[in-house]
């Protein structure tokens, strides 16, 4: 069963909207930050013939536009989760987070627990991205409080310029050629990110680069599962292995030779590792 574009209102008078397809367990999708709940839509046929499948534009994102004045912080997208939770009743969820989506689900973590949630599953984010003399495993691993007060100034300059250039500028040889090329998809990109209002999401990241989840890793008691990039455009996979390291059994894969996306460019192999792991005994 398929269903059309809903929404809840969050309790600030925000309308946060949820694409929910599918019947079963629920399963519930946070995407990347500059993204959409159409990201997801590789995915959504294996997932939603076993489960209810939520998947949200996260607040200013999805080009929907905003209706209060609240910015999108790491903390007001994890109270926007718990109503969400609570409007549909959900228990026992899946939860997937993939980058930002990785930080929101962290952020729910430390502000309201596990108690709603059954499992999850973690793509390619560090617990702190900003790096320092103490921590190495942020973007790039070497992407400091300076270079990030750049990165915001680029945004507020070019706003497309500045995440292409994030990107592009990146540990994956990959990208980097990619964006020294231009080419149509590049111009492609540029133009999707040229159609979103910047304001929003530059205050989403500058909340996302203030967090540090470290002291949450160990505080989750629900199966874990890691897929991280071999060759991911920010982190390197002793990112991964920290991770692995401070969450209790979690299980670790990483997908060689892709990006900070694994999960899309291995997408059969994604899909049957989520099932498969959300199969096992918990």
């Amino acid at each position: 069963m398929t269903h059309a574009m809903s929404h809840f209102l969050a309790d600030d008078g925000e309308h946060i909207h949820v694409k929910i397809e599918g019947e079963g367990p629920p399963l519930v999708l946070l995407h990347g930050w500059t993204a959409s709940h159409r990201d997801w839509s590789p995915f959504i046929e294996a997932f939603a013939a076993r489960h209810r499948v939520y998947r949200w534009d996260a607040r200013g994102h999805g080009g929907h536009a905003l209706h209060t004045d609240t910015p999108p912080s790491a903390a007001r997208m994890a109270r926007d989760l718990e109503q969400m939770l609570e409007h549909w009743n959900l228990r026992d969820a899946i939860v997937i987070g993939h980058s930002m989506g990785a930080l929101t689900l962290w952020q729910y973590i430390r502000d309201f627990g596990c108690g709603r949630l059954r499992k999850l599953v973690i793509i390619d984010q560090s617990p702190r991205i900003l790096t320092d003399e103490h921590w190495r495993w942020g973007i790039y691993g070497d992407f400091d409080a300076a270079r990030n007060a750049a990165f915001v100034r680029s945004l507020q300059d070019d706003f497309a310029e500045g995440v292409l250039r994030l990107v592009g500028h990146s540990l994956n040889e990959r990208a980097r050629r990619k964006y020294r090329e231009n080419g149509e998809g590049m111009e492609l990109a540029r133009q999707r990110l040229r159609e979103m209002t910047p304001q929003p999401l530059i205050d989403c990241w500058s909340s996302l680069a203030a967090a540090d989840y470290r002291d949450v890793l160990e505080k989750i008691d629900v199966p874990a599962l890691l897929v991280y990039a071999g060759a991911s455009n920010f982190y390197h996979t002793r990112t991964a292995h920290y991770v692995r390291d401070n969450i209790p059994n979690a299980l670790l894969h990483i997908y060689d030779d892709v990006d900070h996306a694994p999960h899309l460019w291995q997408r059969e192999r994604f899909a049957r590792d989520v099932l498969d792991f959300i199969d096992a005994a918990d």
